[in-house]
């Protein structure tokens, strides 16, 4: 589904796949559900965290009840539920007597946000859980897509799910930029006042015609990583639209921030030219006329005609590089 926002469809395997209705590492011990059948308990995954794991499921009928193990532990902060996790994972459907690779985070252009409200499993799995971490999750039908199971990814009601998660990092769902404040915009462009943990509050010239190019603010300078063209940048964002002055979309509303893959033509090409070269902890103001944003067709279910120009504030949170 596209959002009515500058950014399209999460990857349909990731979003589909994890939502319901570095610091160094080091070998744990395992952990698991004291119901956990045998079955579930000899599933075996080798290999190192960052790299794409050799999952072995046994040919048997997984059992009733949700197993979880840590297979390697972090030594990161503990995700929180009032965090998002930009992880990997591996995600096999565990049907019958057979498995079969659902899809691979390792394989394509990098990691994912596990953002909102995960399935039950894989929230009991990770939750408390520190970065760093990989975890082993056999989730059952009760703790995964119930009896409907998941027809976009080819789950069935009856079909058990085993994740595989390299845990990266944690992101407070209301973080926000954490760098120096070099400037509010104002003079011809919005003014922008924010609160750290709050969506920005955007006020548009009086009397003042947009500009005709794109145009990038830095507002607050962050000490991080550039962005590069392929990351996974992680943000959050609130859109404006400059005719009206009115706030069209934001992620703040959602309590959760946004991600994508910057420069692969998931967001609209102001946002692509926009943040590349950018510091992570860094807030930006995008002033993207139509021909950089939704063009002359506009977003009319959002109030944006093809003649509008859009105002974002953009708070970047992280970005990760591709998946190597």
């Amino acid at each position: 589904m596209r959002r009515a926002s500058a950014l399209i469809v999460i990857p349909l395997l990731a979003a589909a796949a994890i939502a319901g209705c570095s610091s160094s590492t080091s070998k744990s011990s395992a952990s698991s559900s004291s119901g956990s059948s045998a079955a579930n308990q000899s599933v075996k995954v080798s290999g190192d965290f960052g790299a794409s794991p050799t999952v072995h499921i046994p040919k048997l009928k997984a059992g009733p009840d949700l197993y979880t193990k840590t297979l390697i532990k972090g030594t990161g902060e503990k995700l929180t539920a009032a965090e998002s996790l930009v992880g990997n994972f591996v995600l096999y459907d565990w049907s019958g007597t057979t498995a079969k690779l659902v899809g691979s985070t390792f394989s394509s252009s990098g990691p994912t946000l596990f953002s909102g409200q995960m399935l039950p499993g894989l929230s009991a799995a990770l939750v408390g859980q520190p970065t760093g971490s990989r975890v082993l999750a056999v989730i059952p039908p009760k703790d995964g897509f119930g009896t409907t199971g998941n027809s976009q990814i080819g789950v069935k009601g009856t079909d058990t799910l085993v994740f595989v998660v390299d845990m990266v990092s944690a992101i407070k769902n209301n973080a926000s930029a954490v760098g120096t404040q070099v400037s509010n915009g104002g003079g011809d462009l919005p003014t922008v006042t924010e609160a750290a943990g709050q969506a920005a509050t955007v006020k548009i010239p009086a009397g003042t015609a947009a500009p005709k190019a794109l145009t990038t603010k830095t507002l607050v300078q962050g000490t991080g990583a550039k962005v590069a063209s392929g990351d996974y940048v992680v943000v959050q964002y609130t859109g404006v639209i400059w005719r009206t002055g009115k706030v069209f979309d934001s992620s703040w509303s959602r309590n959760e921030p946004f991600a994508f893959n910057v420069g692969a033509g998931q967001v609209i090409k102001g946002w692509d030219d926009g943040l590349i070269g950018q510091t992570v902890g860094s807030r930006v103001m995008l002033v993207i006329p139509p021909a950089d944003g939704y063009g002359s067709s506009g977003q009319s279910s959002v109030g944006i005609k093809g003649t509008d120009t859009l105002v974002f504030v953009v708070d970047i949170l992280g970005a990760y590089a591709p998946t190597k």
